[in-house]
């Protein structure tokens, strides 16, 4: 547990020195957010402030989990290392989303074919490694099986898993993207997911498979759930230390940079901890914002009407008048509410097995 603990206090500290740093390197350089002329007229404030910020979370995570293994001398493991390369895989993506949109002074930034290609290549490379590198009990570090809490049903072959990973890391990227709209939003609830998969992490290794299990044999088929919640520990501590950074007046957004590296690392970690449908639940209020959108674009199309005043649906409640800190405050009560929802599900089937 000492390997939790240090690389969390090394994600917080790293990510809250680290981000005025950038910050500042920012500023110099001109990289300030692009506003979009349709959104609500209370956002041309935040016109210029930096973006990217996401750069400063992910290395804090990246150094944070590097730093734990040499203070501890465990080595490395390869379902640690793949969320790690999923993270920085999409934040790359995301960078060069941000960057045209500061430098060519274009608030839509990659086109749309050139980004999705980004992401399926990230993607793909991740889903296909995940099913390779058998350990001593011939585990790899993700299951052809759909999961919940754990793995159940029949193996959907690899093709099928592939794409399957590809929905759900889309999905979840693109869903903390949406959710990336006011000042620490999307970083808090994405502290609270990772806060879970921490928790999820420590519970598994607890029951893990892989060392002496209980009288009735119950335990968790997971290849590294140490290291995913090591992982997930580091990730946790350096949103923390960005939010510090990032809440109302928020001094530096994540950008696409920041919201796909943290999309794809929670959907990493459910792939990884099989733990994938559990996460429409732990991450609720991604799903919530996500559907937002889709019903506001169906419903404009098949009927010409808007369900909503605008979408992503926090944008809704900002035009219905409330505040900005208002709508972020209570939209972290309902992620904390779907986090303690999702992890009390993971405990109950743990019972209900038993």
């Amino acid at each position: 547990m000492k390997q939790i603990l240090v690389s969390g206090v090394l994600g917080l500290f790293l990510s809250l020195i680290g981000t005025p740093l950038l910050i500042r390197l920012l500023a110099s350089r001109g990289y300030g957010q692009m506003i979009r002329d349709d959104g609500p007229k209370a956002h041309h404030s935040k016109r210029g402030t930096p973006t990217m910020g996401g750069i400063a979370f992910i290395l804090a995570t990246i150094v944070a989990y590097a730093a734990t293994k040499l203070i501890t001398g465990d080595k490395p493991s390869i379902s640690g290392v793949l969320v790690l390369f999923l993270t920085a895989g999409l934040g790359l993506v995301g960078f060069l989303d941000d960057y045209i949109k500061i430098v060519k002074q274009r608030s839509l930034g990659l086109r749309a074919k050139a980004k999705m290609a980004g992401q399926l290549i990230v993607g793909i490379a991740f889903a296909v490694l995940a099913l390779n590198f058998h350990d001593s009990r011939n585990q790899t570090p993700a299951s052809t099986k759909l999961s919940f809490t754990t793995d159940f049903g029949w193996s959907i072959g690899p093709v099928i898993f592939v794409v399957w990973a590809l929905f759900m890391i889309l999905a979840m990227s693109n869903g903390v993207n949406l959710t990336d709209g006011l000042d620490g939003l999307a970083t808090g609830a994405c502290v609270m997911a990772f806060a879970a998969y921490t928790v999820i992490g420590v519970w598994q290794y607890g029951q893990w498979c892989g060392a002496p299990v209980s009288a009735n044999g119950a335990c968790y088929e997971v290849r590294d759930p140490l290291d995913l919640a090591v992982v997930a520990a580091a990730l946790m501590g350096a949103c923390f230390g960005f939010l510090w950074w990032n809440t109302s007046p928020a001094k530096i957004f994540m950008g696409d940079t920041g919201s796909l590296a943290l999309g794809g690392a929670l959907a990493g970690l459910a792939i990884l901890s099989r733990t994938e449908l559990l996460l429409a639940v732990l991450g609720g209020l991604f799903v919530l914002i996500t559907m937002s959108v889709i019903i506001q674009v169906g419903s404009f199309r098949l009927t010409g009407k808007r369900v909503f005043r605008m979408a992503p649906l926090q944008h809704h409640f900002e035009l219905k008048g409330w505040s900005e800190v208002l709508v972020v405050v209570r939209f972290w009560i309902i992620q904390g509410m779907c986090m303690a929802l999702g992890l009390g599900v993971f405990y109950a089937a743990w019972v209900a097995a038993s």
